[in-house]
């Protein structure tokens, strides 16, 4: 997929595996206010993991089968976390040159977005779905598998670009990816950072479970409930990436 460089229509790989109860790199800060607003692009040393966003009732089955492609999950009747307008805008849009999305697996190059924020149920305190919805750590080496595709934005989004990996990385805005908070006063502008926060990395078929690295959570009871399933991987609570920081606490 060489020369992969297309808007969709309208509308050093590491050698080894870092301790995930010790070795969690700080989510990049936003840029300070007094900084000019200026384009920073993304290389491999600016990733420790990619995410992927997992109801509970599935991860028996992910750390199995692996993370499958929307038309290979639905064959075994996954507990569903997707927003379903969203789900249709990807039935109908393919990877230019590409396959169907729905023909790839995504992950984010940051969970630490919209679409976390909707599932887990926030502005609620708690948000109700903090204890069953957690984000899958994944080696940064499938950026590596062959045909993988990135996006500088959601991959739904009508201005979406598709870029071959993992040089597309480059093209990628940093700042905005990482960046704290997405709203705006100017509604486009909003859009965009919303948008650009999800950022996704696309791999046909299935992400191997062997690539999965461990387990991010919300808090400690959320860590309580996932530990208790026995799943053989590291689980770790990462207050930031779920939006529960201090002074918003829920546990």
């Amino acid at each position: 997929m060489r020369g992969l460089v297309s808007r969709g229509p309208a509308l050093d790989a590491r050698e080894e595996q870092p301790d995930l109860e010790t070795d969690w790199r700080p989510y990049p800060q936003e840029r300070p206010s007094h900084m000019p607003a200026q384009r920073q692009g993304m290389n491999r040393t600016d990733l420790r993991e990619l995410h992927n966003i997992a109801h509970f009732a599935n991860l028996p089955s992910i750390l199995t089968h692996g993370i499958l492609s929307h038309n290979r999950a639905r064959k075994r009747n996954p507990t569903s976390i997707a927003n379903q307008e969203v789900q249709e805008i990807r039935h109908s849009k393919s990877v230019p040159g590409g396959r169907p999305l729905h023909d790839y697996a995504n992950l984010y190059i940051s969970a630490r977005n919209a679409m976390l924020y909707k599932v887990l149920g926030l502005p609620e305190s708690p948000p109700p779905s903090h204890i069953t919805v957690g984000v899958l750590s994944v080696n940064t080496k499938v950026l590596d598998l062959p045909s993988v595709v990135i996006t500088d934005r959601n991959a739904a989004a009508s201005l979406s670009l598709f870029l071959p990996s993992p040089s597309g990385l480059e093209k990628l805005d940093k700042a905005m990816i990482f960046a704290r908070y997405w709203t705006d006063e100017d509604p486009i502008v909003e859009m965009n950072k919303r948008e650009s926060m999800m950022a996704e990395v696309l791999i046909p078929d299935q992400v191997n479970p062997s690539f999965i690295e461990g387990l991010h959570v919300c808090c400690e009871e959320a860590k309580l409930a996932a530990s208790g399933m026995g799943l053989g991987i590291p689980v770790k609570v990462s207050r930031h990436l779920f939006f529960n920081d201090v002074g918003r606490s829920h546990d």
